[in-house]
């Protein structure tokens, strides 16, 4: 029986990442993460979970993000009951998120049968029940297992594992597979989200040992990123025209990793006075909690955050003008308060959370600056945002938006296609039999599938939803 590679999810799009190998039988699946897009689709995606849980051995968790782990406690509801087999730093995220999310679906919920009930309408009053709640989560997180990098491990009869930094986020991994059937050892490598070198705060990506196959994130396949130095001087730029305005910058960020990073930043442009001393508010409390985590992770940090944080004693996550908000009330009043100031909040793709209260509030006012920081998936507001589209629905009300729309690539934590390009030709080129893409729209894998094969690769194809291929 042939070793297969079948994806469920991030094929020919970019969230809602699952991938299944399948050994004689036996399934270790890669990432288990929830679909993000518009509510509807996301609901409906997220609800038709794709394959049994029960016949999944081993998940292997790439890191924390919700696209790659927001799905676990609906696999646990569908049977499974193996590990899950990530980095500490990964296990600490993944538990914030997935409570989070938790917390969010009853909130989503009680709105929906509350807004039906006002209607009046007796076929609309079906209940809605979360797709999983803080319970399922505290059982799922009983079949976590912390591995630290580069300290190869046992995933299941004949398979071994091995974590290597993916520098994408804190605690994010390149995954290496050892697979041994019928009389031969078969290597598979996986990206998870590949990162960037000389993001700030982390490491930069690891090369993996020399492997057959190879499983590549494609999100920024067609896309270019700026370079950070000359970014940094953007967004100072920006800064600097709200404080002149005394209006207010709005960015839509996720809570781990970019947010984080944006305070990193800021801090340095304060630090060398490039900015003034403008009040900047993180707004989301998953954001305040995961500053928190990465804390108590040194173990993950670039050497100049090393000596920042542990040799001098700095903390890179505050400084006199941040302030970090928790309370609905205080969050609230953000919105009466005049500026000059900068609200970072979540959630990134501007689908839920308090970014859409900052928003309807801001959008309209010509003097304001809407920041876009990262990918904004088909469908979400966040890519209409991007798209520059003249009405925007908040809420179900329309807002014209006259803020300018200022977007700046380089704090992107994936990889683009010359970054990829520029990874793939560290690893082992002659060993690698076929690249999969997965995690990216068709026109991004596409494009990337060319450069691919330009540069040498010798065969690159792009997984479709459901269809297993063979790793022959």
């Amino acid at each position: 029986m042939p070793i297969t590679l079948c994806s469920w999810g991030a094929a020919e799009e970019v969230t809602g990442s699952k991938h299944i190998i399948e050994i004689d039988g036996r399934r270790v699946l890669l990432d288990c993460g929830m679909f993000q897009g518009s509510r509807r689709k996301s609901r409906e995606k997220n609800q038709n979970f794709p394959f049994d849980g029960e016949g999944v051995e081993a998940l292997l968790l790439s890191h924390g993000h919700f696209d790659h782990s927001g799905a676990i406690p609906i696999l646990v509801n569908h049977g499974f009951t193996g590990n899950v087999y990530c980095t500490p730093a990964t296990r600490d995220i993944s538990s914030l998120i997935m409570m989070d999310s938790a917390h969010l679906q009853a909130k989503d919920a009680e709105f929906i049968m509350k807004k039906r009930a006002k209607s009046g309408h007796e076929e609309d009053q079906t209940p809605v029940e979360p797709l999983y709640n803080e319970q399922d989560v505290l059982k799922s997180l009983s079949y976590f297992v912390g591995i630290s990098y580069n300290r190869p491990f046992h995933v299941a009869d004949g398979v071994k594992a091995q974590f290597f930094d993916a520098g994408h986020i804190l605690g994010s991994a390149l995954v290496r597979l050892e697979i041994k059937s019928n009389g031969k050892t078969v290597s598979v490598g996986f990206t998870g989200d590949l990162g960037r070198d000389n993001q700030a705060i982390i490491q930069d990506p690891e090369v993996l040992p020399p492997i057959d196959y190879l499983i590549c994130e494609s999100t920024y396949g067609n896309r270019l990123h700026d370079d950070l130095l000359k970014t940094r001087v953007e967004l100072a730029e920006v800064v600097n025209q709200v404080w002149e305005n005394r209006s207010k910058l709005i960015i839509p960020s996720f809570a781990v990793g970019r947010t984080q990073e944006l305070v990193y930043h800021l801090h340095i442009l304060r630090d060398e006075n490039k900015i003034p001393e403008i009040p900047i508010f993180v707004d989301s409390p998953m954001a305040v909690n995961a500053t928190s985590i990465f804390r108590t992770h040194p173990e993950c940090y670039d050497e100049a955050t090393r000596q920042a944080f542990i040799d001098h004693h700095k903390n890179p996550f505050g400084f006199e003008t941040l302030r970090f908000v928790t309370s609905t009330s205080e969050s609230i009043s953000l919105n009466s308060m005049d500026g000059p100031m900068v609200i970072i909040s979540s959630s990134g793709m501007c689908e839920g959370g308090r970014i859409l209260h900052h928003l309807a509030n801001n959008v309209s006012n010509p003097k304001n600056v809407i920041l876009i920081v990262g990918f904004m998936a088909q469908h979400t507001l966040g890519r209409r945002l991007a798209d520059r589209e003249s009405e925007l629905k908040i809420f179900g009300q329309s807002y014209p938006l006259r803020a300018r729309v200022k977007i700046l690539n380089a704090f992107s934590a994936h990889a683009d296609y010359e970054e990829i390009k520029s990874w793939v030709r560290k690893l082992d080129k002659d060993s690698i039999k076929r690249v999969f893409l997965v995690h990216g729209e068709p026109d991004a894998q596409g494009h990337l599938k060319d450069v691919l094969l330009d540069d040498g690769v010798k065969s690159v194809e792009i997984m479709k939803l459901g269809e297993p291929v063979d790793l022959d």
